[in-house]
């Protein structure tokens, strides 16, 4: 294949298709071996974001299942792995920045390929406003802990002064991001290292709390808990596989950095395995701890309590750590923060390589001269998700939210297609050896099964008026028609760029190919 060394410019459109002789992929001048395994795992567990994520996610899904709740984890944590396993045996194969776009165009060829970038690009530029939402409301309510005034809380729901603080996040996220990845790196160390080691104290806190008679609503730690067979109830196992979608979500940045990777063909398939191991294991240790202190019901600090289930982290830290419980409010700002910077990558890198490839305008191919980032793209990603944030702030928070709840229908979406791209690319492999059938053909085809299944079943349930805020248009449940509208603007502008760049939807610049 042809390569292009870092400092090389980005492959024009005329030249490309003649330059990539087999049509395969080519380097796009990013600076490699800027990321080791470590960063890498904790650039994953930054963006999957644990700390905010839980405190939102533990309290619902508690009145869903009660103790159940490890086995929920357990079960959607599934899913995750089996996906992560076929986007690890793709990124060994075809190591690209553009990870879901370019693996799905090599497989299904460019049309598939093209959304499936799209489903990526739009699920993480959106979420982007999102982190920066939250950042701003666990900032005011952090000030408020720290001179002991809850009116302080409040102003977070001033929509001008929320705005400005949530664009000043942004900005700042923004600048991180443009610079190199060693900066990225750096800075995730200390943000991932303060907040994994907040909810391990936590934890712990929590469980030393029950040994010495002092929990809440003291429940004996079961061995049931954690069967995933025991969740009988259909509604709950759909509950449980739509939360890994939220809660697991994010560990795919690690591919979109394999070109800055030092081993790039193992070292992101290998952190975003253990991204997802790290992190179930934090998630089960929080719940277990928390079930055990709390307990399930409906009382003051019952995990059941519909009053706390918002921000249980918040509601319990008191109780828990006393004194220290600000830092529990301060761990869940640092998750946000530290996800909103990292969560940059993988948009930025995929629209680089949607640029580079002509899937999109040449601007997006563009790589730092200074820093070896995808400048355009990242300054794009910031532009577009502050503009969204600051319009839909204003005219609806409820069509802010339902669009972020959308965003589960577009993350099945692309990883679902991600894993049928695995299976199909290497058919030709599947019964070569043991291995390869289990990463290449079973657990891929497993995961993209279940996905596909949880994307019909969220896109039905959504046209539900009740579904999310309980909007709706014309009867149609507003989740639904946002959800809509996010995917065919998708195929809106891959008609548009069909039209203006043809040279890559006919297959001249990437084409489809498979493992032999």
């Amino acid at each position: 294949m042809s390569q292009h060394s870092p400092d090389q410019a980005p492959l024009t459109e005329a030249t490309r298709a003649v330059d990539s002789s087999e049509h395969g992929i080519t380097k796009k001048g990013l600076s490699a071996g800027s990321v080791g395994l470590i960063g890498a795992i904790v650039i994953g567990i930054s963006c999957i974001a644990p700390a905010y994520t839980l405190t939102a996610a533990l309290g619902p899904t508690v009145s869903e299942v009660g103790t159940q709740v490890p086995a929920i984890i357990l079960l959607g944590f599934i899913p995750m792995l089996l996906v992560a396993f076929g986007y690890r045996e793709l990124n060994r194969r075809m190591p690209d920045s553009g990870t879901s776009f370019t693996w799905a165009t090599r497989a299904f060829g460019p049309w598939i390929g093209w959304m499936a970038g799209w489903g990526l690009v739009a699920a993480t530029i959106l979420v982007l406003s999102n982190l920066a939402g939250i950042a701003v409301d666990f900032l005011f309510l952090l000030i408020s802990q720290v001179v002991g005034n809850p009116e302080i809380a409040d102003i977070a729901a001033n929509p001008f002064v929320n705005v400005v603080v949530c664009l000043l996040f942004m900005l700042g996220a923004t600048m991180i991001s443009y610079r190199d990845m060693r900066t990225t790196q750096k800075l995730q160390y200390w943000l991932v290292g303060f907040q994994v080691a907040v909810l391990v104290l936590f934890s712990v806190a929590a469980l030393v709390e029950v040994a010495n008679g002092n929990a809440f609503d003291a429940t004996p730690i079961e061995l049931s808990w954690f069967n995933p067979f025991a969740v009988s109830d259909f509604s709950a196992l759909a509950a449980g596989l739509s939360l890994s979608i939220f809660i697991f979500w994010g560990w795919d940045v690690t591919l979109t950095m394999n070109e800055e990777t030092k081993g790039a063909e193992k070292t992101p398939g290998r952190a975003a395995t253990l991204s997802v191991l790290i992190i179930v294991t934090l998630y089960l240790l929080i719940s277990v701890s928390l079930i055990s202190f709390a307990g399930v019901g409906t009382g003051e600090f019952g995990l059941g309590n519909p009053d706390i289930q918002d921000n249980v982290f918040f509601a319990l830290a008191g109780p828990i750590l006393g004194p220290l419980a600000v830092l529990v409010s301060l761990a869940v700002l640092t998750s946000s923060a530290s996800s909103l910077q990292s969560t940059f990558v993988s948009p930025a890198r995929t629209l680089l390589a949607m640029g580079h490839y002509g899937a999109l305008p040449p601007k997006f191919a563009q790589v730092s001269p200074r820093f070896f980032t995808p400048g355009y793209a990242t300054i794009v990603s910031a532009v577009v998700a502050s503009v969204f944030y600051a319009v839909m702030r204003f005219v609806s928070e409820n069509v802010l939210w339902d669009t972020i709840t959308a965003l589960g229908m577009m993350i099945c979406f692309y990883y679902g297609i991600t894993a049928f791209a695995a299976v199909w690319f290497f058919r030709k492999t599947w019964f070569r050896s043991v291995r390869e059938f289990f990463f290449t053909l079973l657990f891929p085809l497993v995961g993209g099964v279940i996905l596909s299944v949880l994307f019909v079943t969220t896109l039905v349930d959504s046209m539900d008026p009740d579904y999310g805020s309980g909007s709706n248009i014309g009867g149609v449940g507003l989740v639904f028609i946002l959800g809509m509208v996010v995917l065919l603007t998708g195929v809106v502008i891959m008609i548009w760029q069909a039209i203006k760049r043809p040279a890559f939807f006919r297959g001249e610049v990437l084409s489809r190919a498979s493992a032999d």
